[in-house]
């Protein structure tokens, strides 16, 4: 073979493993929220949300320093930790991703034929040793459920590979909206779960019969954990070796989803923008990624507009218009807090290093 035919088969094969993986930061990076949140939602890893009721959870995002994910390349994990003892049986705890739609309808999966697959590749570890299961479900038209087993060692680390065909009653648009829920759950309560459930299979949706009955109950168990990370989901029977891609990339990929804009300093400026009256301030911000829908503002924290070489307290401070690109807010001043008209400003933050405004397009 030629050089040449050597360096085109070398691309090639290069071009087929990239972009592979449909899980985004499955290498638990990014934190753009920070690393940890005692909320149910998304609060700490970008795109991973642990989702919990009738029990107490912090997830967090922690270093690793040692074991099989560190020797694969993995430096962070997703934990969970059970900061409460519940047996109620309507208590869960599921860590989970939204697939956008057309990323699952283009990857080449045809999710409705039971010959094509995919494959959900994970490092997962428990401190409390039993059956866990995962669990996919399809968002479009009929949703179908697909639960498997996995059964893990008291805290120690486990690779996990699971292939999983298509099936005739799965529905995936090809649009920006939710395609495929996919994830694991320490524990869901009976109520969520069936002693006959059959797992490995495809089946209509029922939140009753989600999985089989937990034998262990980690809810109840006080100072659990549970933790995951290297999440990959690819199409093909096999799993292939975990895509690691550049921090920003991956970045860039969550904040489709969700962007923070955040002050490091006591008086970092957020917005800039401009008084088209003396009571009224505009700011304008363009998104440095496309998100996936308009998304809407919510902000913590002391701000306060700057123009004029003055600060003034404005009186609200609210989304005017906002699309996939850019976000126009708007700021209400008034009695003797009055701006000129004409005259650039910024919003800022006003002695408080804890002000941000998030912009969440989350599925």
């Amino acid at each position: 073979m030629s050089k040449a035919a050597e360096l085109a088969a070398l691309i090639g094969s290069q071009s087929a493993l990239s972009n592979r993986n449909i899980i985004i930061n499955g290498a638990m990076q990014v934190a753009q929220r920070g690393t940890s949140s005692t909320a149910s939602g998304y609060g700490s890893v970008d795109r991973f949300k642990s989702e919990f009721s009738g029990v107490s959870v912090t997830h967090s995002q922690e270093s690793l320093s040692s074991g099989g994910p560190y020797d694969s390349g993995f430096r962070y994990f997703l934990r969970a930790t059970n900061t409460s003892t519940s047996s109620a049986t309507s208590a869960f705890l599921q860590m989970y991703q939204y697939i956008e739609a057309q990323n699952i309808s283009t990857n080449g999966w045809k999710a409705n034929s039971s010959s094509s697959f995919i494959n959900y590749s994970f490092w997962v570890r428990s401190s409390l040793a039993g059956t866990y299961f995962i669990n996919l479900r399809s968002l479009d038209g009929t949703s179908q459920n697909f639960s498997s087993p996995v059964v893990l060692e008291a805290a120690t680390w486990k690779k996990v590979s699971l292939s999983i065909p298509g099936n005739s009653g799965i529905t995936i648009a090809n649009d920006n909206g939710q395609g495929l829920f996919i994830g694991i759950a320490p524990y869901y309560g009976t109520d969520y779960t069936t002693s006959g459930h059959t797992t490995g299979a495809w089946a209509a949706y029922s939140g009753s019969n989600i999985t089989p009955d937990y034998s262990q109950n980690w809810a109840n168990t006080a100072s659990a954990t549970f933790d995951i990370t290297g999440v990959q989901l690819e199409l093909g029977e096999q799993a292939t070796p975990f895509e690691h891609e550049d921090i920003g990339i991956t970045l860039a990929k969550c904040q489709r989803y969700y962007q923070r804009i955040d002050a490091r300093t006591s008086y970092d400026g957020l917005i800039d923008g401009m008084h088209l009256a003396t009571s009224q301030f505009y700011g304008m911000h363009t998104f440095p990624v496309q998100m996936r829908s308009n998304p809407t503002m919510t902000g913590s924290g002391t701000f306060s507009v700057m123009s004029n070489g003055n600060d003034r307290t404005p009186d609200s401070l609210i989304v005017q218009r906002a699309n996939v690109h850019v976000v126009q807010t708007y700021s209400a001043l008034s009695g003797g807090n009055l701006g000129t008209a004409g005259h650039g400003g910024q919003i800022r933050a006003h002695n408080d290093a804890d002000t941000f405004l998030d912009f969440t397009a989350e599925l």
